[in-house]
Parts: structure tokens; C-alpha cells; sequence
């Protein structure tokens, strides 16, 4: 799985920008109270939207009340908190299984063939002979049914009794899932799941945040953060407080956009603006939070995951809808048939009568009559043509290939202690024939597991020792009190360079992975504990850790970093946050020394561009990070640079003022950090390894050989995603790969061809090369694309925005054009021609929309690898929904996360993995697995096997049901077309059931062409089963005829061979001849399974001859004298087959015929089999499975995104935002002394904000006292100056080398404010309340009051803010600082002193 865009923070537009502990950052308040991480423009917009969800809070009565139209009548607006996955339930099982099982054909057959037989009339045989094995067969299936979906029933009752606390009354009181409902106040604790969707009210974290785990809807492990909003963080702080919130939510309508919600919360006649960094979604997982609260805005079935989960589709092998076609293409046969006959029969009765008029007696009926009772006679005894135990037959064998699947060894996984499971028995078959894989990625390709691997320090590489194995048990980092032992990486030299302290490159490198990142340290029970909202950034901190540099803790602007036992402590100036777009991050800090120094780390392509020069070890270093990337490693580049005082006061000022921009801040500063991160001094490069599930790359590439394309579908991002298709061998380094730009470029110029009524005709595929192509697009992507499919069918995707940071210019970009169409020209011509007037009616018949869509699926389709990033779960569904729409292939999806279950439900197979996020995918699926690779034994062997074995059986059955059945059609030209049975009574009612049921079975269960081994080994054996080769139209006919052939031959050598002899011993009676038929069909049935039955054992022995063996006992009995003696009526063959068997001619007329038709067929099928030695069959270039080295280097190498001569394996999982909760402060837990526990769900204080103690009001630095000084000397200061320097005296102490200039400074500006302030009291008669009214002087008390100020600007910063004030004068200040109001919020940590004392 990978993750949701959007869904691990607050949306782009909403966050607030990157921080630095030097800027200052104002926050809006009017009319409507704005949120931090809100766009004030969104709340405009909401006003002219109708939100008809409306959640009131604690108002259970509204929402029981509330109803909705539906239809005719009105029901409940508000789904309880109940989920059903269920297909069945108590009520509606038999009516719905039985509406199901009667959309089979077959079902509906035999219901009419029953009805028919219940007739006197016309019947032939009881109509219990038929009802019993249809009711029997219905049992069968509706028992199946009936265990998968108690399984869903138990995964639901399970979910829906999940515990909760929920709030009744004044307070929380444990419940179950199922009981809540919308407008309900839910209490979670950490490692909690979400129970429904929530809006987050507060929490036990600083400013009500609180960090969650999307793993089991997105796939991606790093922690996203919610936050709450800050009116309900501050008033919201008791249960008694939230039992009387009466509040009211307007949002949109339930829907599946899991990455988007707007709404609107109006309380105390205020409104407040939500988004989705408001709204924990159900299936989350609380992390890092003791506890939080929330409304409950959707249940049950309204949640987005629920909405995303899609419906239980009715899946069918193509087997099965084959067979569907095929019973009624010979219905259709059977009653033309039976017309024939019966035209035989009225003009033989009508013979008849003008012949034998005296006995007319006997035929009362009319003609008409008589003919219409005899079509229906003959169809019910044809209808054997269709046998019921064929279905039944092929229940049984479908339950002991999933009982194979099962039982198979080799599919165990020892670890988990887990066995394959089929929990569909209908699929199997369908399992030899897919076409298509859809996997996930997180989970699913991978472990989840990051771990250190190896790293390059100043162009030399530190590979871990593989001879170190006695020094790591020894635990080489025992050295190291905050060693945590977990690190496995170990290179003995690279750990004694460190601990000599000699080379300041290795010493630069592990400093900067201690200080550059956003991780959170907190202390619990004596052990260092760090939090990370990236499991890359958690590695490299570990890593830096174990080596000596441990980061101990944090404020909001310092760090502490314990170096090889020296504890040093960095003052943050700037911190310089990640984004998808930069591909990096940098913080500028100032050491204990008082130098400035710059550390960045980020991709390799942003970092070495911006190196201050490129020698021999830059070069070393992108080598090794090629090698890096060979070896499917996730790398980061690490640089750094030291700062002058000069560049860094220039800097910070430009820095200030783009800070203080209410519009276009964030592109200003990140031009900003752009001209921070230039001229930067390379120290290496760290290489992490994802690990891969247990044999992914093997079982890959085995899939691949087998002629499957395989697709990821993740949520994941690009980068991380593209490094994992590398890894896992699903791309390759020579592969073309197509992204968006291309794509689109590719689409636009085929629909431009396509409507071009002079384009040149298309040429073939075979005088064009092979191109190895792969696909990556992402969800937006996709979004844009399927809705200009539906807007703007003339231009596909023409509005796609692209990346802007890797457009070129115009020239470029025009030959880039230039050289993809030439590559759409390709694409276009490799598709084959249409015939004219089938072009012309397809695009007579198709809308544009079809066209395009088809238009993409064919590129996506040509292309060896796709690779889908950042989709949702809809997405990767419709993914799936569109390949089997437009290339009607077997589609399969893999997955183990509740994100995938709507893709495992569209697929035409799904396989679920037991993996760690929960079994939501797992009870879904058709198929459970415990690790990927096993997917290789399950469709090479078992399902190649299964298919093979299916298709032998169909094509046998239906060869030997033809052989016995179309005897009666020969038999009615010799018996006046009266539709009297050729065969006794019990040979046709055993002869499917019992003489040859157990070697059709022995071919369905146990027949094989290859080996296990040999099916592992030869992976194009597989191709049989997509091609559909063994079973389709012409093998069916080709059995119908084989079958015709052998009955003509039985029936009339027999026939011929008992003409002109009237003797005793002949077989001119029709008894007789009907038991010398019989045989003759009974062997000739059996020598062809022992003609078609390739693997052979002691079990077809046992079948053949327990064949026979049944078929003499029976006989034995039926034709015995005491049977008959009771009812000579059913038991009428008396000794018939012992007196022919005991006759010679007999055993001469039966070998003649069982030779006649079985030496023809041999002699046919030996003769084709050599012609195919000879000619093979020349396969078409699209089916087969391109080499990795077909590639047309010459034309498509412009088209890669990279480096022909290396590949970038960036790929760091990373959120925004983090820097600058950091910088707030609003991450930040509160100190010891005023920190409390979690609340209790009850009437006890929930926690808000907290005030400075009165030992932290008190504290003053060195230069407040200074202050306290001037004002001494009896100048006056107004109160919002001394407010301002007691600002000042609650921040960090500076350096001690720079104080001195500092406290001048600061003096200086000081008096010269005093001053002015003085001259303004005595020149006005006006007091100093007075003065502050004046828009110039105004300003400053909102200035002195803002809390951003306290907690951004330094002394230098606030000095020179005041000195630029004083310069103006009295002048009123810019337009776009005057209109600047104050805060509205105080967030916890914001309060607190810097080292959190």
C-alpha cells in the first residue's frame, strides 16, 4: 500500500509556512476566527456552498429523527455506527443464493427439464431422477456461500464490538463500536483505532495535536499530524465542558474523497473553517498521544474508508461464463434436433396410419398432439446431452484443488505459522489464466522495515564488515550508554575513526544527521525514546546515535546533541523544512563556538548541483551513489557550508520581510532557502535499505517470464515508489520510462492523428522494434486525466499541471515535443490495423470518451511496467475496472491493507496477505497468502494445474456424453421415431454417475503435463491458460464431433455386423444390440482417458479397472433373476449382457469397434503432432513477453527524466509541516513542572493552555536588567516598552561572545524609543493611553503583545525592528502592517522558556 495525497497532513494551501526561529508571523482575527493552517479565502468560499450534512453535537435526537427521500418513502439520514460486509443475512440467504444460482444457465436447464419429466405425458424418467441431484447440487454451492460469508459476519461482529469510550452523560463510559453514533463525544487513547470519522476537538498534546498512522488506509507508516481547532482546544477542557458543547458541523455529503473535506464548525455565533487536518478518519491508529477527543461527524457506512470499500461484486471464471453459452448453444441444438425428429416422426405416424388403418384405435390423438408430446419426449431424452452431474462433478473438483492449495507445504510460512487458504472454490481454474497483477506495494512488496545498510563519507565507503561477526555479537556499541543495541549496521574502521575525533568530514557527517531532521527525544524509565513522523529520519538519527552522536532533546530553537560524551548545545536560527518539491532539508545553526553553520541532506539531484565545486570526491561520490542505486538502495546526498556574520545578517533580514508577506510568502522564502543552499561542501551519502518480502524479486520476475504484467498500485510517493519497482526488478535500468508530460504529450498527439482524416495509413507491427516501456503516473494525474475525458474530449489532459521545477526552456521543450510524438507515431503504428468499416463503425458507434479511454488503457497496456503513485483506494479500483473493460483480461489484486479491499473486490481474483495492518483485505479475498512470493506457486502451479486439469475434464465429459447420448438420435431412424431409449434404463442412469465418474475425476483432480518443478522451471508454460487454448469454441466442437464419430462408429459397425443373421446368436434383438452398443461406448470411453491422461499412478490403475469392476457388478444385480422377479418393468434386461459377452461373434463385433474408433484418432493426433515438429507456430510479437535488451536507444534515450549514465535513487518518506510546529514550539511538550497526564474521561480538567510559573515570569536576562536600570534613572517608558523588555527577558540567554554588542545595541535603541517618547509627553497635553491611539503608536503594543514576536525575533532582530520604527518617526507604518491584527491563539509550548525550564 502507499499513502493518500494529502491525507498525512494539513493540504498545501492550508499550512502555514516553513519556520525560522527568527521571523515573525502574524496571525489573523476578525469577524470570523481563523485557525492556524486555514485560508481565510476558504471560508468565503464556504458561505456560497450548501452543506446539507449537519452534526449537532450531543443532539441525539435530531439525528435519530432526521430522515432523507428514498425512493417512495423516507429513511434514517444518519447510519449508526454498524458495518455489514456481509453479502447475506438471515432473511435474505435463500431468496438471494437462490436468485444468484439460477443466473446460471444450467441451473435454469435443469429446472425445465424437471418440469418437463414431472409430466406424464412426454416423461421418460421419474422427475425425482433429476430433482434430487439439483437440489443436491444447490446444497453444494449455497453451502459454500454460506461459510465465506459467516467468515465476513465474524470480521464484522468483531469490528462492531470493538471497545470505546463515549461520552453519557457528564462523562466517558466504555461502549462498543456499534453504539455510536453521529454527534457523539468519542474518547481515544494511544494505540487506539479511529471508530469512525471524527473531528478532533482536543487532545493531551501541546495545541491539541494529535499524530496518527495511516497504515491501514494508506499504507504509509510515517506519522501524520491533526490538529484541533483552537477554540475548542481552549474551551473545551473538562467532560462537564463537553457534554454541554453544543456546537454545529455543516459539511459536504458522506463521500469517498478520503484526501479532501470541507466544512464548517458555528458555535457561540462564530464560525470556524474545517478541513481534513481537522478530521482523524476512521481506521487510523492514534500514536504518540495519550489521549484526544472528537466529534463524530460520519458512521458506519458513511465513513470515507467504508464509501471507498466498494460492493461485493459476483465473480465468474471464464470458464464458468463459457459454459453458460455453451448450455445454451446446445439447448438451442437439442431442440433443433428434437423438431427434426419429431418432423420424422409425424411423417412416419402419418405413414403409418394410411398404411395400418385398422389399428387407429390405438392413436386416439390427433397428429398435431402427438407430434408436440414426442418433441418434448425426445428433448427429455436428449437432455442427458447436458448432464447435472457434470456440475456437481466439477463442485467436488474445484473443493480439492482448494484443498491442494491448502494443503500445499511449500505455500507455509513458518514465522507466522500460516498456511495457504482458498476461500473461494468457484475461481481456480481462473487462477492459470490471468493476464494482469495489481499489487500494492507497502506490506505487500515490503516489510515495512528500514534499516541502516551502508554509507560513503568523503568519497571512501563504509560497507558493512562481513567478517564481523564475533565483534557484533559482542555488541561493539556496549561503549555507548545510549547504544540501543537495535543498530546492525558495523564497520570496525569506520568506528574508530569516530572515536579518534581526527577526521572533521566523518565528524561533519554524523553531527548533521544529529541535528538536521525533525525527530522528537523524550526520556521514559531512564531510556531515550525518539518519535519520528519519517521511519528514514528515525534510521539516520539511530545510526548517528549508536556512533556516538546522540540527540538528547529540543526547543524551539536549540538542540542538544551528546557528542562521544560531550554534550554541546546548537542554537536553531533557521530550519529550512522538506517539501516534495525541494527534495531537501537544511537547518542553519550556531554552534557553541559561535560559528554558523549550514547542513542540508536531500536528493542527490538537488544536492550536487548546488555544491560549491566538484572535484575527485564528488565524482568518487556519484559513482558510489550509482552503485548505490544498482543495488536498490534508498540514498540521501549530506553537505553542508559555514555561514559568515556578514551573509547571515543579509540573509536573515530578507528572510524577516518575507516572513512578515501576507501574499506569495511561501515561493519568497523558498527562493530564500534557495540562495541559503548554494556553494555547499559535499560530507557523502547514506544508503537505507526498504527491505523486500522474502523472494518478491524472484517471484517477479518468474510472473513476468510467464507473459503477466505486473502493476503497482500505491499511495505511496514517486520516488519511493519507483525505488521499490527497482528493487524488486520490476523496472530495469534500460527501460523507457513514460511520466506525465509524456503521457500527456503522447495522448494529445494520438487523438490529433486519429481525427486527422489524411493521417497515412498505420504499418504493421512486425517492421517496427520492441519497446521496452514502463508507465508512472500518480493520482492527480489520473483525477485530471479521467476528468478531461469527461470535459474536454478534443484536448485529453491538456490542463495537467506538471512539475515546474523540471520544465526546461522553450527550446527544449519544443525538440522534447518534437521527439515524443515521433514515439506516439510508434505507439500508434504497433497497434494492429482495423478494417475500415470496423473503424468506421467504432467511431460511429463509440463517444470520444470511450475512445480516450481505450486510448490510454492501450498505452498503459503497451507498456512492460506501470507503476500508479499516490492513488486512493477508489482510484486503484477503477484502475482495475478499466483494464477489464477495455482489454478484457484476468485481472488479479494483492494487497494486505483495508486501502486495497475495494481493488481485491473489483479484480476478477483478489488475494488477500495476512500482514500487519489488520485483516480487512484478508476477508475480502478469494485467496489468503502469507507472503508475496508465494503468488508464484499459487498461478504457476496450482493454477496452471487447476486450468489444465478443468479444461481435460469439460472437453472429456463432453466427448463421452456425446459418444452415449447421440446413440438415441441413430437409434430413432430405426424405431419410427418413437423416442424410446436405446441403452437399459440403469446404463444411463450410471453410466455418468458411477462406470466412468471416477476417471473424470482422476482427470480433473490429479492430471498433469509437467512437474511442480518442471511448471517453476518453464514459467511460458502459463501462456497455455491466457491464450485459452485448451478449452474454448473449437475444442468444444472438436469433442461434439469426436464423440458424433464414435457413436456412428458403434451404432452402425454394430448394426451392419447383426444384418442377414437370424440365428440364436446374433444380435438382431433389440436388447442385445442395445447391450453390444453400450459396451462398445463404455470402452471406447475408457481408452480414450487412457489415450488423454498424461500422468499416470497407481490411481488411474485403481479408476480404470474399478471402472470396469462397477460396471460388471452392476450389471451383475440389475440383470439378475430375483431383481427382476420383483419388478420386470425397471429390471427388464434379464441376463442380457451375460448372454452376449458369452457369444464369440460378440467378442469379435466390440474390439472391431472399440480399434475402429480409436486407432483413427491415434493416427490423427501423431500425424498433427509431427506437422508441428516441423511448423511451428510462429506466435505474434504482442503476446510474447519483451527482453529487457530490446530497447531503441537511438530514438527514446532523450525521453529519461535522469542521467542516461546514472539513476537517482532518492527516495525519503517525509511530511511538511513538521519544521514548523518545531519552530512554534507547538510540537513541543510541556516542561516537567507544569506537564500533567492524560485526562480522565470524567469530570476532570482536560488540558489547556499553560501559564508561565511565577519562578519563569520572574527571570530576566543580563540585559533586561539593564533596562530595569534605565528606567531607573527616572526616564518613563510606556507600559507596552516594559512589557517588551520583560518579552526580551523571558527569551534564551545569547552567546557570551556576542552579548557585549547585543546589550549595546539594544541600550542604544532602548533610549533612543525613551526619547521619542519623552518629547511626544511633553509637547501634548494627552496622557499615554492617548499617545497609543495614534495609528503610528498603535502599532507597537500589537507589535510588543504578539506572541509570534516573543517566540520568533532574537535581539538583533528586535533591536533593529525598534531602530527602523524610531527612524520613521511618527509616520503611520506600511499599509501592510497596519492592517496586521493580533493573535488568537496561544499554543502551549509557545509560552514555555526555550530550554523548557
Amino acid at each position: 500500500m502507499g499513502d493518500t495525497p494529502e491525507i498525512g497532513g494539513i493540504p498545501g494551501k492550508h499550512r502555514t509556512q516553513p519556520g525560522w526561529t527568527g521571523k515573525c508571523e502574524v496571525q489573523l482575527e476578525g469577524p470570523t476566527s481563523i485557525d492556524p493552517g486555514s485560508d481565510p479565502d476558504d471560508v468565503e468560499d464556504n458561505k456560497n456552498t450548501a452543506f446539507t450534512w449537519e452534526v449537532r453535537a450531543n443532539n441525539w435526537d435530531f439525528h435519530t429523527k432526521s430522515k432523507e427521500k428514498f425512493l417512495c418513502w423516507r429513511r434514517k439520514k444518519y447510519k449508526s455506527n454498524v458495518i455489514h460486509t456481509a453479502k447475506y443475512n438471515f432473511f435474505s440467504f435463500l431468496p438471494l443464493n437462490l436468485y444468484e444460482q439460477f443466473h446460471r444457465v444450467s441451473n435454469l436447464y435443469f429446472l425445465l427439464i424437471i418440469i418437463l419429466q414431472g409430466i406424464p405425458e412426454i416423461s421418460t424418467l421419474p422427475w425425482f431422477t433429476l430433482f434430487a441431484p439439483l437440489v443436491c447440487l444447490l446444497l453444494i454451492r449455497a453451502t459454500r456461500d454460506l461459510v465465506d460469508d459467516i467468515g465476513r459476519h465474524r470480521s464484522d461482529h468483531a469490528v462492531n464490538n470493538r471497545p470505546c469510550q463515549i461520552l453519557s452523560g457528564k462523562s466517558f463510559t466504555w461502549r462498543k463500536w456499534k453504539h455510536i453514533r453521529v454527534g457523539d463525544m468519542v474518547c481515544l487513547r494511544k494505540d487506539s483505532i479511529v471508530p469512525a470519522d471524527l473531528l478532533l476537538l482536543a487532545s493531551t498534546e501541546p495545541s491539541s495535536l494529535c499524530y496518527v498512522e495511516t497504515a491501514d488506509i494508506d499504507g504509509e507508516t510515517n506519522l501524520k499530524f491533526r490538529q484541533a481547532l483552537t477554540v475548542t482546544h481552549q474551551e473545551l477542557t473538562s467532560a462537564t465542558k463537553m457534554a454541554s458543547f453544543q456546537g454545529t458541523v455543516r459539511c459536504e455529503d458522506p463521500n469517498s474523497r478520503m484526501h479532501h473535506f470541507v466544512g464548517s464548525l458555528e458555535w457561540n455565533n462564530r464560525k470556524y473553517p474545517l478541513d481534513t487536518g481537522n478530521l482523524l478518519l476512521r481506521g487510523c491508529k492514534i500514536r504518540n498521544t495519550d489521549a484526544c477527543y472528537g466529534l463524530v461527524i460520519y458512521a458506519g457506512v458513511d465513513t470515507k474508508i467504508m464509501q471507498n470499500c466498494g460492493k461485493i461484486h459476483l465473480k465468474r471464471t471464464k470458464l464458468e461464463l463459457l459454459m453458460n453459452k455453451l448450455v445454451v448453444l446446445i439447448f438451442l441444438s437439442l431442440v433443433a434436433i428434437s423438431l427434426a425428429l419429431t418432423l420424422g416422426f409425424r411423417c412416419m405416424i402419418k405413414d403409418f396410419k394410411w398404411k395400418h388403418h385398422y389399428v387407429s384405435a390405438k392413436h386416439p390423438r390427433p397428429e398435431i398432439l402427438e407430434s408436440f408430446l414426442i418433441f418434448w419426449s425426445f428433448l427429455i431424452l436428449l437432455s442427458t446431452a447436458v448432464p447435472m452431474s457434470l456440475f456437481i462433478l466439477t463442485e467436488f473438483i474445484y473443493l480439492g484443488h482448494s484443498l491442494f492449495i491448502n494443503w500445499d507445504a511449500g505455500m507455509y510460512s513458518e514465522p507466522r505459522a500460516m498456511p495457504a487458504k482458498a476461500r473461494s472454490t468457484s475461481l481456480n481454474d481462473q487462477l492459470g489464466q490471468v493476464q494482469y497483477v495489481f499489487s500494492d506495494k507497502t506490506g505487500t512488496l515490503t516489510q515495512n522495515i528500514l534499516t541502516f545498510k551502508k554509507c560513503c563519507i568523503n568519497g571512501h565507503i563504509y560497507d558493512p564488515d562481513e567478517e564481523a561477526g564475533p565483534p557484533c555479537e559482542e555488541k561493539p556499541y556496549m561503549w555507548n550508554e545510549f547504544a540501543d543495541g537495535k543498530l546492525l549496521y558495523y564497520n570496525k574502521q569506520l568506528l574508530h575513526t569516530v572515536q579518534r575525533r581526527q577526521d572533521r568530514m566523518v565528524q561533519e557527517f554524523w553531527r548533521l544527521l544529529a541535528i538536521c531532521h525533525t525527530v522528537m527525544a523524550q526520556e521514559e524509565d531512564d531510556q531515550l525514546l525518539y518519535q519520528a513522523a519519517s521511519p528514514d529520519e528515525e534510521v539516520l538519527v539511530t545510526a548517528a546515535r549508536n556512533l556516538g552522536y546522540v540527540f538528547r532533546s529540543r526547543t524551539q530553537d536549540t538542540i542538544t546533541v551528546l557528542e562521544l560524551g560531550e554534550e554541546r548545545v546548537y542554537r536553531v536560527l533557521a530550519m529550512m523544512d522538506f517539501t516534495s518539491d525541494r527534495k531537501r532539508m537544511s537547518v542553519l545553526v550556531r554552534n557553541p563556538e559561535g560559528s554558523i553553520c549550514l547542513y542540508s541532506k536531500g536528493a542527490d539531484t538537488v544536492i550536487l548541483e548546488r555544491l560549491h565545486q566538484r572535484g575527485d570526491m564528488e565524482e568518487t561520490t556519484e559513482e558510489v551513489l550509482a552503485a548505490f542505486a544498482g543495488q536498490t538502495l534508498r540514498t540521501l546526498c549530506l553537505a553542508y557550508k559555514e555561514v559568515s556574520e556578514e551573509d547571515f545578517e543579509v540573509w536573515e533580514s530578507q528572510h524577516r520581510r518575507a516572513c512578515l508577506l501576507l501574499q506569495n510568502r511561501a515561493p519568497a522564502l523558498y527562493q530564500l532557502y534557495d540562495e541559503m543552499e548554494q556553494n555547499l561542501q559535499l560530507l557523502g551519502a547514506t544508503a537505507i535499505e526498504d527491505k523486500l518480502q522474502d523472494g518478491v524479486p524472484e517471484a517477479i520476475q518468474c510472473l513476468k517470464k510467464a507473459n503477466m504484467k505486473i502493476w503497482m498500485l500505491t499511495g505511496d510517493k514517486q520516488e519511493t515508489a519507483v525505488n521499490i519497482g527497482f528493487a524488486c526488478q520490476l523496472l530495469t535500468e534500460n527501460m523507457l520510462i513514460l511520466e506525465d508530460q509524456e503521457i500527456s504529450r503522447i495522448l494529445e498527439t494520438y487523438w490529433e492523428s486519429n481525427n486527422n482524416l489524411q493521417a497515412p495509413p498505420r504499418r504493421n507491427l512486425k517492421s517496427l522494434p520492441q519497446i521496452n516501456m514502463a508507465m508512472v503516473i500518480t493520482g492527480d494525474f489520473l483525477d485530471q486525466l479521467l476528468l478531461s475525458l469527461h470535459r474536454e474530449p478534443q484536448a485529453p489532459v491538456q490542463n495537467v499541471v506538471m512539475d515546474k521545477t523540471r520544465q526546461e526552456p522553450g527550446q527544449r521543450r519544443r525538440r522534447d515535443f518534437l521527439q515524443t510524438r515521433r514515439l506516439s507515431w510508434m505507439w500508434q503504428n504497433s497497434r494492429p490495423p482495423r478494417a475500415p468499416a470496423q473503424s468506421k463503425a467504432s467511431n460511429t458507434q463509440e463517444s470520444p470518451r470511450v475512445r480516450q479511454e481505450q486510448a490510454f488503457v492501450d498505452l498503459a497496456c503497451r507498456c512492460q511496467v506501470v507503476i500508479c503513485c499516490r492513488v486512493t483506494p477508489k482510484q486503484k479500483a477503477q484502475i482495475v475496472a478499466l483494464v477489464k473493460k477495455y482489454q478484457q483480461a484476468v485481472t488479479l489484486a494483492i494487497g494486505d491493507g483495508a486501502n486495497d479491499v475495494n481493488m481485491i473486490k473489483t479484480a476478477d481474483i483478489g488475494v488477500g496477505l495476512a500482514g500487519q495492518e489488520g485483516m480487512q483485505a484478508v476477508q475480502n479475498s478469494d485467496y489468503v497468502l502469507a507472503q508475496f512470493c508465494f503468488l508464484k506457486q499459487l498461478l504457476l502451479v496450482h493454477g496452471r494445474l487447476s486450468y489444465v486439469r478443468i479444461s481435460k475434464f469439460l472437453r472429456f465429459f463432453f466427448y463421452k456424453t456425446t459418444a452415449c447420448v447421440m446413440g438415441h438420435v441413430w437409434f430413432s431412424f430405426y424405431n419410427g421415431f418413437t423416442a424410446q431409449p436405446l441403452y437399459e434404463g440403469w446404463f444411463l442412469a450410471l453410466f455418468n454417475t458411477v462406470y466412468t465418474v471416477l476417471l473424470v475425476l482422476y482427470i480433473g483432480l490429479f492430471e498433469q503435463d509437467a512437474s511442480v518443478e518442471k511448471s517453476l522451471e518453464m514459467p511460458r508454460l502459463y501462456v497455455v491458460g491466457q491464450r485459452e487454448e485448451l478449452f474454448n469454441y473449437w475444442i468444444f466442437f472438436q469433442a461434439i464431433a469426436h464423440g458424433m464419430a464414435t457413436s456412428l462408429i458403434n451404432f452402425f459397425v454394430t448394426l451392419w455386423s447383426s444384418q442377414d443373421r437370424a440365428e440364436p446368436a446374433s444380435l438382431g434383438d433389440y436388447q442385445s444390440f442395445a447391450v453390444t452398443v453400450a459396451v462398445s461406448c463404455l470402452l471406447s470411453v475408457i481408452m480414450e482417458a487412457i489415450l488423454v491422461i498424461r500422468y499416470w499412478n497407481i490411481l488411474c490403475v485403481v479408476a480404470v479397472f474399478l471402472s470396469l469392476g462397477f460396471y460388471a457388478i452392476v450389471t451383475f444385480f440389475t440383470q439378475s433373476l430375483w431383481l427382476y422377479k420383483i419388478s420386470p418393468s425397471t429390471f427388464p434386461f434379464l441376463y442380457a449382457d451375460y448372454s452376449v459377452l458369452t457369444q464369440p461373434f460378440s467378442l469379435l463385433v466390440i474390439p472391431l469397434n472399440m480399434a475402429t474408433t480409436t486407432l483413427p484418432i491415434l493416427a490423427f493426433r501423431t500425424i498433427c503432432q509431427h506437422l508441428r515438429e516441423l511448423h511451428p507456430k510462429v506466435k505474434q510479437g504482442r503476446e510474447e513477453t519483451p527482453k529487457d535488451d530490446v530497447f531503441t536507444v537511438e530514438r527514446m534515450l532523450h525521453l529519461r527524466r535522469e542521467s542516461p549514465t546514472r539513476r537517482s535513487s532518492y527516495a525519503f518518506s517525509h511530511r511538511e509541516g513538521y519544521a514548523d510546529l518545531i519552530t512554534r514550539g507547538t510540537i513541543l511538550r510541556k516542561p516537567p513542572t507544569v506537564h500533567r497526564g492524560p485526562p480522565i474521561p470524567s469530570d476532570a480538567e482536560l488540558p489547556s493552555s499553560p501559564q508561565l510559573s511565577p519562578k519563569n515570569a520572574r527571570k530576566t536576562s543580563s540585559l533586561g536588567k539593564k533596562i530595569h536600570r534605565y528606567q531607573g534613572k527616572g526616564t518613563s517608558m510606556p507600559s507596552s516598552v516594559r512589557s517588551l523588555s520583560l518579552i526580551v527577558g523571558r527569551r534564551s540567554t545569547v552567546p557570551s561572545e556576542t552579548q557585549p554588542t547585543v546589550t549595546k545595541r539594544w541600550s542604544t535603541t532602548m533610549s533612543r524609543l525613551s526619547r521619542s517618547f519623552q518629547d511626544k509627553t511633553l509637547s501634548s497635553s494627552k496622557d499615554q493611553s492617548q499617545l497609543f491611539a495614534t495609528p503610528a503608536i498603535a502599532f507597537l503594543p500589537d507589535l510588543c503583545r504578539s506572541e509570534t514576536l516573543e517566540r520568533s525575533l532574537s535581539f538583533c532582530t528586535l533591536a533593529g525592528e525598534l531602530e527602523k520604527y524610531l527612524a520613521k518617526g511618527s509616520q503611520p507604518p506600511k499599509e501592510d502592517t497596519e492592517t496586521l491584527p493580533k493573535m488568537t491563539h496561544t499554543s502551549p509550548a509557545e509560552t514555555q522558556t526555550p530550554n523548557g525550564r
